[in-house]
């Protein structure tokens, strides 16, 4: 490429050459992860005023891990989320309205309101699930990288845990069969430094996941969670490799969370300030916005146009979600055996 045609690209997309990413897929990256805190915070309020049955479990300050591995993937590649799956499914592009209806309990949900927070899914958009049990997505994750290989399309199954969900033996054994079968298969540990109330550095034998990750054969690398470039790079690598059958790998991000592990947690494990800190110096979003602002690549206000659309859009999920009926007793049967 020519200096000339190089002045060109970026003249025309001042996002090329200075981040791996178009002006265009900037926006969508903050208005994806806009959209990720705008309704978590939405359901951290609403929840705490009685409106929402069963308990959630929230994202918020996460995004930058969901947004930075979702943007590379395609419906037809599955993932398999955790019981905290709201920013892995609106990442995924899962709709945020319909989800809004689900966590309602309103048969206008993703699921007709009979899965509620921790089972969201929508298979058309690769979503297999979020899962209220442990370590549970893993498996899932193999037997979805298994159907691809066989296809042959590309398609690749990535696995969420938590620090916590890393100890189970599902997550392990299936280290072990994705290696064994040469799967592309990608296993993100989310780490936000708690399994519940428990601290990782308690609870976990290694220093790094990137350690179990060799144990089976697997490569790994560990990225910074609350840097949306850190993320996007290392996972795009790691995707690729898997698409051309390099088989699968572990990506560890270092993340945080904004709340506790569940709406409720009086987080009195944390220690004094961690959460001050964490709004002030941590935030996945702040960082994000800061970056692209500085090196001139996108103006505030158009940050601010998408926070603003953002905002309506949850208005208008949550009102929506109040006003839909809930299921029918016709509905119990329903969506409950497949016919094959």
């Amino acid at each position: 490429m020519s200096a000339a045609t190089a002045r060109k690209i970026v003249e025309d997309d001042p996002g090329a050459g200075v981040f791996p990413l178009s002006k265009e897929k900037l926006l969508d990256a903050y208005r994806t992860m806009k959209t990720i805190r705008e309704f978590e915070e939405r359901l951290h309020a609403d929840f705490a005023n009685g409106d929402i049955p069963g308990f959630v479990h929230l994202y918020a300050g996460e995004e930058a891990a969901g947004t930075g591995i979702m943007m590379h993937l395609e419906d037809k590649d599955r993932i398999a989320s955790t019981h905290r799956g709201h920013g892995h499914c609106i990442a995924k592009g899962v709709d945020p309205v319909e989800m809004m209806a689900e966590i309602y309990g309103k048969i206008t949900g993703s699921c007709r309101g009979k899965g509620g927070s921790m089972h969201i899914a929508d298979l058309s958009k690769g979503m297999m699930g979020a899962n209220g049990i442990l370590g549970a997505g893993a498996p899932l994750i193999c037997g979805a990288a298994l159907a691809a290989k066989y296809r042959g399309d590309g398609a690749v199954g990535i696995s969420f845990v938590g620090d916590g969900a890393s100890n189970q033996g599902t997550f392990l054994e299936s280290l072990n069969l994705a290696a064994v079968w040469n799967l592309p298969a990608i296993f993100v540990v989310e780490n936000n430094g708690y399994a519940e109330s428990t601290s990782r550095d308690y609870a976990v034998a290694v220093d790094s996941y990137v350690d179990r990750a060799a144990g089976f054969g697997l490569p790994g690398v560990t990225v910074d969670g609350t840097d949306f470039f850190a993320v996007y790079e290392a996972a795009g690598e790691i995707i690729r490799r898997a698409r051309e059958g390099g088989g699968p790998a572990l990506l560890e991000c270092k993340m945080i969370r904004m709340f506790g592990h569940f709406e409720g947690d009086q987080q009195t494990y944390r220690a004094k300030g961690e959460l001050e800190d964490i709004r002030s110096n941590k935030d996945c979003i702040k960082i994000f916005r800061r970056r692209v602002t500085e090196a001139g690549v996108i103006d505030a206000a158009e940050l601010d146009a998408i926070d603003a659309d953002v905002k309506a859009l949850i208005e208008r999920a949550v009102a929506e979600a109040k006003a839909a009926p809930l299921p029918g007793p016709e509905e119990l049967t329903t969506d409950v055996y497949v016919s094959y």
